[in-house]
């Protein structure tokens, strides 16, 4: 039987850090945090990493990357990871690393994405190939557009070009049906170990300006001529309700399921996942987005959600539930089931 005292969980220091690295301590771990420097102070405050490691930014992780090894840390990737090391230099990382390595491809390519998403079964937003093609509200969403910033919303080709003068020469954007509904964002964990889907929550983001906007007159908003942004500042709990569950279970399912024959991802999905979508007023779910990993809607449950209070008699975040994934394996002997 392996000892997780043999290991240790590393993470960077920024998105969804403070509770894997809490709940990693929670499980038992040790913990190492890669911050960039001027940004550890939350980390030390929150007694949350055993040692910090300091780089001038994240990309320079490679150049630690031997010490990490060294120690037998086991990297928990987040939203950070792609953002600023790349999607491309995250598959060739040598130290253990928990998650498919491979699943990165599709979940960072709009079209691959959503060829997973419809073998999935997923309802989806109509995608425009052109501006011309405008014919119902759409919103414009920019690639690596770091929180939704510079997204905008239009409902003509008209419209489109005049707001697009601002983004000149940024070719590289989505233009997406705008689903009129409830933004719902569904927090998944599936474990290869007992081959269990679990629902860890929900949560919708909180927009700027898009949420604090409705604020202000109708009238003002116009005179001033303020333009809605989708710049995420927060995170709101949401709790849905339940005759909700059963869909979202299967869909969840369906994404996991269909995750298994895509090419390059190696036994596909496991671990944390969540699902970005809208709820019509008909209850209908349209996904929009998969991020195949933990995600910072996550944050409001460091202590655990209402649903993970139903299947755990204890807190139990999300970052906790990794660290205990990858428990469960070292002391199972079957560490290499969780790594990818």
């Amino acid at each position: 039987m392996g000892n997780i005292k043999d290991h240790k969980i590393v993470t960077l220091g920024s998105h969804t850090a403070l509770q894997i690295l809490k709940g990693a301590k929670e499980e038992g771990f040790e913990t190492i945090c890669i911050c960039e420097r001027g940004k550890e102070k939350p980390y030390i405050s929150y007694g949350v990493a055993d040692e910090i490691i300091l780089v001038d930014k994240f990309a320079d992780f490679f150049k630690i990357e031997q010490g990490i090894i060294d120690q037998k840390g086991i990297v928990i990737p987040h939203g950070s990871f792609v953002a600023y090391i790349g999607a491309e230099k995250v598959k060739n990382m040598e130290a253990m690393h928990y998650g498919t390595k491979g699943i990165l491809e599709w979940e960072s390519d709009r079209t691959k994405e959503r060829e997973w998403l419809q073998n999935a079964k997923i309802k989806l937003p109509k995608v425009f190939e052109s501006p011309d093609d405008i014919d119902r509200p759409v919103i414009i969403k920019f690639h690596g557009a770091h929180g939704g910033q510079g997204y905008f919303l239009a409902n003509s080709p008209e419209e489109f070009y005049e707001r697009y003068k601002e983004y000149q020469g940024d070719d590289d954007y989505a233009i997406q049906e705008y689903i009129v509904g409830v933004p719902v964002y569904s927090h998944y964990f599936y474990s290869r170990l007992n081959d269990e889907l679990e629902v860890m929550g929900f949560d919708k983001r909180y927009e700027s300006n898009a949420d604090s906007i409705g604020r202000i007159a109708a009238k003002d908003q116009v005179d001033v001529g303020i333009r809605t942004t989708y710049t995420i500042t927060g995170n709101v709990p949401i709790v849905l309700r339940e005759s909700l569950l059963p869909m979202i279970f299967e869909i969840g399912q369906n994404v996991v399921d269909a995750s298994r024959k895509l090419k390059g991802a190696e036994g596909g999905l496991f671990g944390p996942f969540c699902l970005e979508g809208i709820i019509d007023p008909q209850l209908n779910y349209y996904v929009f987005e998969i991020s195949a990993r933990i995600v910072a809607g996550t944050n409001p449950y460091v202590h655990g959600s209402p649903y993970t209070w139903l299947r755990y008699d204890e807190p139990m975040s999300t970052g906790r539930r990794i660290a205990r994934d990858i428990k469960e394996a070292i002391e199972s002997d079957n560490l290499q089931k969780v790594l990818g």
